[in-house]
């Protein structure tokens, strides 16, 4: 079967056998290796990215569902430059990275979150991370960076 959808805002066909899922497309066809395996069923967040808008564990999400999708990575997030962009910067900024291993799908999760509520407290935050697990940090650091994009992009609050 062939799918047709887009990964980071460029037009991707991929042949894809019964069974396959997102990640593997990701990874081992395409070379995006930012969403990590993880658990693989769907429970530790590692490999989150967003479909249509939608934070989505890649190690799921068939592939025979993409057909139409915008899909969108970690690596989409990055200015045409390489250089990160605002919640990336604020990981950095806020010590919210780690080992760093599930930072991706994290971020992924932020950034999922504030394409739909602009300005989440930090209950909603820390609900929206609720399928994401960092074994390092605690999340206050992570909490800390997506409230502070949130202002930022708000123009509550300038880049620290």
């Amino acid at each position: 079967m062939n799918v047709s959808f887009t990964v980071n805002g460029r037009p991707t066909a991929v042949d894809v056998p019964p069974k396959m899922v997102l990640l593997d497309i990701l990874r081992d066809v395409l070379g995006l290796t930012g969403a990590k395996p993880g658990c693989e069923i769907g429970s530790c967040g590692a490999c989150t990215v967003i479909v249509d808008g939608e934070a989505q564990n890649s190690c799921t999400f068939p592939a025979s569902r993409l057909e139409g999708t915008a899909v969108l990575t970690i690596e989409g997030l990055a200015a045409p430059d390489g250089t990160p962009n605002d919640l990336q910067q604020a990981f950095v900024e806020h010590g919210a990275v780690q080992c760093g291993y599930c930072i991706p799908g994290i971020i992924m999760a932020g950034e999922a979150l504030l394409g739909h509520n602009p300005t989440p407290n930090r209950t909603e935050i820390r609900e929206a991370l609720a399928g994401n697990l960092c074994r390092c940090t605690g999340y206050v650091q992570i909490v800390d960076a997506i409230e502070a994009t949130a202002r930022q992009r708000a123009g509550v609050e300038e880049a620290v």
